[in-house]
């Protein structure tokens, strides 16, 4: 089953949604709330992003347990918090930098090869692919006579950052 946000789930009785709950549910909102929350550290949780990252390797099915309760209690699957993503890209540049320093490369060297695993290994491939799966996801695999609903470019995006970290450590 894949998991899936139904436009209709807060509909009045006549069909039409409020505006408050059009507004937030809709990608523009959620990409604006996310990227907003990016650089505000002190709003993020690191803490619960530390402990994602460790059930990761443990016990991975309590991981996708929480986006279950995540829908369930904020209706959408995706993580609308980034610190997993700051974390993500913290070990990013520590293993680069130790990549870096065990085959003596120089600082500017060590600097390009940073730059381009976060921002083009991690995040700009992941955007490539989170779409192009968030594509076929709703285009092929979401059942034909329920269309309203569809699977979130977020949650797609979060399937590809809990696949690249334990892929990291390992």
């Amino acid at each position: 089953m894949l998991p899936s946000t139904s436009v209709n789930s807060s509909m009045h009785g006549n069909g039409v949604l409020s505006s408050r709950d059009a507004a937030r549910h809709t990608a523009g909102a959620k990409r604006y709330k996310y990227l907003r929350r990016l650089f505000r550290f002190r709003q993020m949780d690191f803490e619960f992003a530390a402990w994602q990252m460790l059930y990761l390797f443990t016990s991975p099915q309590r991981v996708y347990r929480n986006f279950h309760y995540r829908k369930q209690t904020k209706d959408q699957w995706a993580r609308d918090d980034p610190a997993f993503l700051v974390l993500l890209s913290i070990w990013l540049c520590v293993s680069t930098i130790g990549f870096g320093f065990v085959l003596d490369m120089g600082f500017f060297e060590t600097i390009k090869l940073l730059l381009w695993v976060v921002f083009i290994d991690c995040v700009g491939v992941g955007l490539l692919i989170s779409t192009l799966m968030w594509f076929i996801a709703n285009k092929y695999l979401v059942k034909r006579q329920s269309r309203d609903y569809d699977v979130e470019w977020g949650y797609a995006f979060d399937v590809h950052l809990n696949a690249f970290y334990p892929l990291l450590v390992i």
